[in-house]
């Protein structure tokens, strides 16, 4: 039969397949091919003995949070307690895009802001809104509801910026266990315990441990380059211009004009 995984708890897949949940084993195989089935894997099993027997192909696959087949992303991000992190925000961009999954930022926090730190970050909002991004706030909940018929829909971002707090006002009925943050380290404590797809709105979600250290030296420089979607408007003199000591580089020089200066900072620092 065919399923899909929708939680691993220990050496126990739980199969979904037509609104049934087999607990099943993975066949010895898998190790000795390097294969680790994940949450969200389409799957071929033996109902009678609950054996996973083939993992269908991915189309795209994450290391951390461990999970297959995610068609988006929203990313989670505080405005204040902890602070707008525009280095994390561009990272997640980056690994959405590379890993071909629609990234959507959601806003969270903005009524602990004053005007003038709203006004400020307003500028910078607005630029990504202009990239393409959708931009949402984590009180747009009958906009945000609309995304997730048909899609795996993964949520992720700042530690402490209120993931579980999100999906639990989304669905009170899955009940995500929400912390305090850390005033020490301003940052928010895990909470969740195992990743697990779960329906919502005729889709599927998947809850993530909140983490802000995720490694991009797996990507190349030049895809690094690419996921920054605003540098191909211009048309530098130099065959694959990376932007970086060219003196005629016309990315360089909309640096603080055209494009964020944070932005262009921060791709500095990931191609490093």
């Amino acid at each position: 039969m065919n399923g899909r995984i929708v939680k691993i708890l220990s050496n126990d897949y739980f199969v979904l397949c037509d609104d049934k949940t087999y607990v099943c084993k993975s066949r010895g195989k898998f190790k000795y091919e390097n294969i680790s089935p994940k949450v969200g894997d389409y799957v071929f099993f033996d109902d009678k003995n609950n054996y996973i027997l083939e993992i269908k192909q991915r189309f795209n696959t994450l290391d951390r949070p461990l999970v297959s087949n995610v068609d988006q992303a929203f990313i989670v991000t505080s405005l204040k307690h902890p602070d707008f992190s525009s280095n994390l925000l561009d990272k997640l961009l980056v690994v959405c895009l590379l890993n071909k999954i629609k990234p959507i930022i959601v806003l969270t926090k903005k009524d602990l802001l004053k005007k003038e730190e709203f006004k400020n970050l307003k500028k910078t909002i607005n630029y990504y809104k202009k990239l393409g991004f959708k931009v949402l706030y984590n009180t747009d909940l009958r906009k945000i509801k609309k995304y997730f018929k048909n899609k795996t829909t993964v949520f992720t971002g700042q530690t402490g910026s209120g993931k579980s707090s999100l999906i639990n006002k989304l669905d009170k009925t899955l009940n995500f266990e929400v912390n305090e943050i850390s005033e020490a380290l301003g940052r928010g404590k895990h909470t969740t315990r195992y990743t697990s797809l779960v329906p919502m709105y005729n889709g599927f979600v998947l809850d993530t441990p909140g983490f802000s250290d995720i490694d991009l030296s797996i990507y190349s420089k030049e895809q690094i380059r690419d996921s920054f979607v605003e540098f191909k408007n211009y048309n530098c003199p130099y065959k694959d211009c990376m932007h970086t000591k060219e003196n005629e580089c016309k990315v360089k020089k909309e640096v603080g004009i055209k494009i964020l200066k944070s932005r262009y900072e921060n791709y500095l620092k990931f191609i490093k």
